[in-house]
């Protein structure tokens, strides 16, 4: 968390609020954080700790809603950093083109360990197109948090009681999605936002079978609930969510080799034209590969 907060005191731009969310730690992050208020008061911005029970990253970003009083929100992960003019960059961005509500800018991802620059784990090459709402749902673009700025204005009409739907998975895009269903997002073609790559952490630790099927379960009530939030009714957009959930029901029946599921997946998936008979062969014989059971 230092690195990050550190990153922020480092920041161009004059005026900034911190709102710090300690989601029921059970470690020093508490007293690191405090350890940081002088700093911060002597930076000129403003500086709030929450200390919330534990729960899920959606319910700590609702903890800290109710506080947001600038013109725009970005909401950086603890282990992450902002290079020292990503908010002004953007601010400034925002400043010059008023008919956009949000503004994002390129990732780079770094281990924790070393620094060492490492791989992206989501599609990072697609940043032309400004309509990102199917492209984010389908995972043609990235999801990084704070990359994103958003109008808190904007923000707070499609949210506003200030809270945003709590799942155990997900907060990016309940944050994301009906934001960008009814604004363009443009990005800024410059790495100003580091993603910590670090092994064990919540978005990469390992699930059992049973833990990783609750997880899409969660993830489709998720959706089905964002799609009421941006009043999504027609025919063709329910087609597209359906064939959604029906192609991540697919990879993962794949996955785990239930034989029965790939087949009865692959079937529904054909009324769309998404497979081939070649191809689910190839994709289960590449999933016998990776877990060791191919002879």
């Amino acid at each position: 968390m230092s690195p990050m907060l550190e990153s922020v005191l480092g920041q161009t731009y004059p005026e900034i609020e911190m709102i710090l969310v300690d989601d029921g730690s059970t470690d020093r992050t508490v007293q690191v954080a405090k350890g940081f208020q002088k700093k911060f008061i002597d930076r000129g911005y403003g500086y709030r700790i929450i200390q919330a029970e534990h729960k899920c990253a959606a319910a700590a970003i609702n903890k800290g809603l109710p506080f947001v009083t600038g013109e725009y929100l970005i909401w950086p992960d603890g282990d992450d950093r902002l290079e020292p003019d990503s908010v002004e960059k953007r601010v400034q961005f925002l400043k010059k083109h008023p008919q956009y509500k949000c503004v994002r800018t390129l990732p780079y991802y770094f281990k924790q360990d070393t620094g060492e620059l490492a791989q992206a784990d989501e599609n990072v090459e697609n940043y032309s197109g400004e309509e990102l709402f199917w492209s984010m749902l389908e995972y043609q673009t990235y999801v990084c948090c704070g990359c994103y700025m958003l109008s808190t204005e904007a923000f707070f009409k499609i949210y506003p009681e200030y809270r945003i739907p709590e799942y155990n998975v997900g907060q990016n895009f309940q944050m994301l999605l009906p934001f960008m269903f009814h604004y363009k997002c443009p990005t800024i073609p410059e790495k100003l936002y580091g993603v910590c790559v670090r092994e064990g952490s919540h978005s990469r630790i390992k699930l059992t079978r049973s833990e990783e099927e609750q997880r899409y379960r969660e993830y489709e009530e998720l959706i089905d609930e964002i799609a009421d939030i941006c009043g999504i009714h027609d025919k063709v957009s329910k087609e597209r969510i359906k064939k959604w959930k029906i192609r991540r029901r697919y990879f993962l029946a794949v996955k785990y080799r239930r034989v029965w599921q790939v087949f009865k997946l692959y079937h529904q998936m054909n009324q769309y034209g998404e497979l081939k008979l070649c191809k689910i062969l190839k994709d289960y014989i590449w999933s016998c590969m990776v877990n060791g059971h191919a002879r």
